[in-house]
């Protein structure tokens, strides 16, 4: 059976002709500022261009610009989230307050007792393994 995969999901609606809806609250946002600063006459004629300037190339770098495919409003947004956040990791230790009761030993037939374990000769080999292999190779 085949299954429809959805595609292009990582993009945003175009909404209003070639903007994103986010797109285009920040601009209509950024217009709406310096008409209000324009019309109420708070700056000169030459400030206000100045400032248009800047908030407008700021405004149109944010919303147009793309680092590795992400909106310069994404990567301002997790600048910001990083810069505020806290960096230093402590490992803490969970307090639990498990009984600490000796485990008991389960006796099976198969398991030998201590003593017959420590009777037990080690098994002590001659000559390693190498060793005879390397003298087989100079003999040969």
């Amino acid at each position: 059976m085949q299954f429809q995969v959805p595609q292009f999901i990582e993009y945003e609606t175009k909404i209003i002709g070639p903007l994103t809806l986010k797109q285009f609250m920040f601009l209509a946002i950024t217009c709406a500022f310096l008409l209000a600063v324009y019309f109420l006459e708070l700056l000169s004629l030459s400030k206000f261009l100045i400032l248009a300037i800047i908030i407008g190339g700021a405004t149109f770098f944010l919303v147009f610009w793309k680092v590795d495919g992400r909106p310069m409003l994404t990567v301002f947004k997790n600048l910001l989230l990083f810069t505020g956040s806290n960096k230093l990791y402590l490992w803490k230790r969970k307090k639990t307050f498990a009984s600490f009761k000796p485990l008991e030993r389960k006796k099976t037939e198969n398991l030998k007792t201590e003593k017959e374990k420590d009777e037990l000769p080690l098994k002590i080999a001659g000559t390693s393994q190498l060793k005879k292999i390397r003298k087989q190779l100079e003999i040969s």
